[in-house]
């Protein structure tokens, strides 16, 4: 049996005390013993942004891309390492600001991965200014005179676009956090998981206890491959804000069109390469 421990590496964390962060890192260490993975069993996609450094502080395989880029290796990850679970790990601003066109044409291609996104609604690295789900008329350092642009609403967006797992938690609510991260895991296509993660630096607004005011958790008869009801429960936010799982529906993987990617891989440790059986034969 895997423990959470043997995810633990020596890394100096530089979050802010408190950071809503936190929370997420000790989660997904749960979520990935309970699943029984091994680090070497797991790799980890991030772009850039204080979410983004989720693969510095795990023992696990990661890979730091550009900035808003974490989406395209992790497609390219799961089409061809079909041995890895592969998690694509960024902030709001990485995902749905830099990677925004990314983040659309991942829901058409469904790649076989869990996007978890940390949103805190600003931009923690860069200090502080507004995010595409920042708030409308909240004052940051650039938005002096509050933000003026209608937040983004990433369900809905995941939603319309064709996403094949819908889902939503709070950094606050670890037990249900870390079921919403297995689900998203385990779920055979590409998985969308919206955290909402308090920025207690930055964002003064969105703190623990305004989510903690107002989040609820979706009723057992949801029905999860209703698509219309999903849009719906989407379009809640303010005084009532659901936790869940959306929407989810099961289909073809991206890759599995393609034959060139659907053989099975066999590892070579003269090479230490992963390579088709054929090519094998090169080598006797």
């Amino acid at each position: 049996m895997v423990e959470k421990k043997e995810f633990q590496n020596n890394e100096e964390i530089a979050w802010c005390p408190g950071c809503g962060n936190f929370s997420i890192h000790a989660t997904l260490q749960g979520a990935l013993a309970d699943l029984d993975l091994e680090p070497h069993q797991v790799v980890i996609s991030s772009g850039i942004g204080q979410a983004a450094k989720m693969p510095h502080y795990l023992k696990i395989n990661g890979f730091n891309g550009l900035h808003g880029r974490a989406l395209p290796v992790g497609t390219a990850l799961a089409a061809v390492r079909k041995d890895l679970k592969v998690i694509v790990e960024s902030g709001d601003g990485d995902i749905y600001g830099e990677g925004g066109n990314h983040f659309l044409h991942a829901f058409r291609r469904n790649p076989d991965l869990a996007l978890f996104v940390h949103n805190n609604q600003v931009y923690g690295l860069t200090k502080g200014q507004a995010s595409p789900t920042s708030e409308l008329g909240m004052k940051t350092g650039v938005q002096v005179k509050g933000v003026s642009n209608l937040p983004l609403n990433p369900l809905l967006v995941a939603l319309a676009g064709g996403a094949s797992f819908v889902a939503r938690s709070f950094a606050g609510d670890r037990k249900h956090l870390q079921e919403m991260m297995k689900e998203a895991i385990q779920h055979k296509g590409f998985a969308f998981l919206d955290i909402l993660q308090p920025c207690v630096t930055f964002n003064k607004i969105n703190t623990f206890k305004w989510y903690k005011d107002r989040v609820y958790y979706l009723e057992e008869d949801h029905e999860k491959g209703n698509w219309e009801q999903a849009v719906r429960r989407a379009q809640e936010w303010g005084d009532r804000i659901p936790l869940g799982i959306f929407f989810r529906q099961e289909r073809n993987v991206f890759a599995g069109d393609f034959p060139e990617l659907s053989r099975e891989e066999v590892f070579d440790p003269r090479e230490r390469i992963y390579c088709w059986p054929e090519v094998l034969e090169n080598f006797k």
